[in-house]
């Protein structure tokens, strides 16, 4: 009896060997090559080598006609609300039948509390719904939607599944037709035919293929509940990324009561859009205007300073605080929250040629208060600011009101102009914080620190 053939998955990228390696082909990885059985060949698929199976195919068929896209026909699909203004405007508008969702972010994070309001507001306006659970019990779900059970969200008439089969699933699904379908979380369910264990590289590629042959028949949308790793990317191979219509990242700090949606992937809408939450007892709650809540609780302090962002196709004011200490340790620390620590790097380096700020001897500690990150550009001149504010001991605004400020640093020490100018002052004016430091007002990094520290009404050495 011939033995079951094998192939060799790498945890990582999805790579597949037909013998073990120490090392990656795909990405280098090392000691990710996983065993699992080689899946069955689909007696509809036509073995043989790669040049016969083109040759029967050509023969059996005949040759297509591409068509002009000017000339197709698109229908205009209605879009299914979540009842949550924040998440309809990150999927762009609402869910779209037939698509596949993955939500991804740490454990604790508030997955599970977005997608059982989702479902509660979702069964309230009288759709169907079915959430499946392959982490809990019923018993449990019941327990955590109790207090989601308020307004028009009923938390408690979604539909429960506590199941790990797949194959128990997609009937389940088939035979309901729920319009929207919870999975949480894709890693804990398991295919049969399949050896490897859930959560695999092979069994989560299974799953949500299937699971996407499913909700493309049946027009049910399917929302992928992920993990991450430790590295904060959702966990799996990235082909489950690119099998998905719409990949969504909820972030923030536990210990925060802020959290941040972002789409990371979206085939039906803008990739730029960012929903803020407020984490209550209650449950998640939508914060309309986040710049009134973060700029009320800016210290105006040395080493503190406005950021006005833009987050999607609205500007958000957020507070970046700096601490600048004396350091025994060398090299010194460079601990930063909420931007990206290369680019604090770059701004010290731009400060200490181009400002003479140095701080090589201090220890640097840059925080966006907040739990809220910030990936643009347009942060460095806040974090140049609150640097040079905080080592100088300066705070930096009028009537205790902190500056506000935006741009891009340059490598020779110019500020560049970002996206959207006139919206950002905008949003500062309105919250009553004046004009603030940008590249249409400051051409070099040394007059936006003249013009900052003039605020405060200490003169800088041009």
């Amino acid at each position: 009896m011939p033995k079951p053939s094998t192939i060799h998955v790498c945890s990582e990228c999805g790579h597949a060997e037909a013998r073990w390696h120490g090392q990656c082909p795909g990405c280098g990885a090392w000691n990710t090559l996983v065993e699992e059985r080689a899946p069955v060949a689909s007696a509809r698929g036509g073995g043989g080598g790669g040049g016969g199976a083109i040759g029967r195919r050509g023969a059996a068929g005949a040759a297509l006609t591409p068509v002009a896209l000017r000339d197709v026909k698109a229908t205009a699909v209605a879009r299914l609300s979540t009842g949550i203004g924040e998440l309809d405007r990150v999927l762009g508008g609402g869910l779209v039948p037939g698509s596949l969702v993955l939500l991804g972010g740490s454990p604790g994070i508030g997955k599970s509390t977005l997608t059982g309001m989702a479902m509660g507001n979702i069964t309230g306006a009288g759709s169907s719904a079915l959430y499946v659970s392959g982490e809990e019990s019923a018993a449990q779900i019941k327990l955590r939607h109790e207090r989601l059970e308020h307004g028009a969200c009923r938390a408690l008439d979604v539909p429960v599944l506590a199941e790990t089969d797949l194959d128990a699933v997609l009937a389940t699904i088939e035979h309901h037709r729920p319009e929207v379908c919870v999975i949480d979380s894709v890693q804990t369910l398991n295919a049969s035919d399949l050896t490897g264990a859930p959560g695999s590289v092979g069994q989560v590629r299974e799953v949500a293929a299937r699971l996407m042959r499913t909700a493309k028949a049946v027009q049910t949308t399917v929302i992928l509940v992920g993990h991450v790793t430790k590295e904060g990317s959702i966990a799996g191979p990235r082909v489950l990324e690119h099998l998905v219509d719409c990949v969504l990242q909820f972030e923030g700090e536990r210990e925060r009561t802020y959290r941040t949606l972002r789409a990371l992937k979206n085939r039906f809408g803008s990739t730029s859009e960012t929903g803020v939450f407020e984490m209550k007892q209650g449950g998640l709650v939508e914060v309309l205007d986040p710049s009134a809540r973060f700029v009320g609780e800016a210290t105006g302090k040395p080493g503190s300073v406005v950021l006005a962002a833009m987050e999607g196709s609205r500007p958000l004011l957020v507070e970046v605080q700096a601490l600048v200490s004396p350091s025994e340790i060398v090299p010194p620390r460079r601990v930063v929250t909420g931007i990206d620590r290369n680019r604090l790097a770059l701004v010290l380096a731009v400060l200490s040629r181009h400002a003479n700020v140095g701080t090589g001897s201090a220890d640097v500690f840059v925080n966006v208060v907040g739990g809220v990150r910030i990936d643009e550009p347009g942060a460095d001149l806040a974090i140049a600011l609150a640097v040079a504010s905080a080592q100088r001991g300066i705070a930096l605004g009028t009537e205790n009101k902190p500056l506000a400020c935006f741009g891009e640093l340059g490598l020779t020490g110019e500020l560049r102009t970002v996206g959207h100018p006139e919206r950002r002052v905008e949003e500062s004016t309105k919250f009553g914080l004046g004009a603030p430091v940008h590249p249409g007002s400051a051409r070099t990094l040394r007059h936006a620190l003249k013009a900052a520290f003039a605020t405060a009404g200490e003169p800088v050495a041009a």
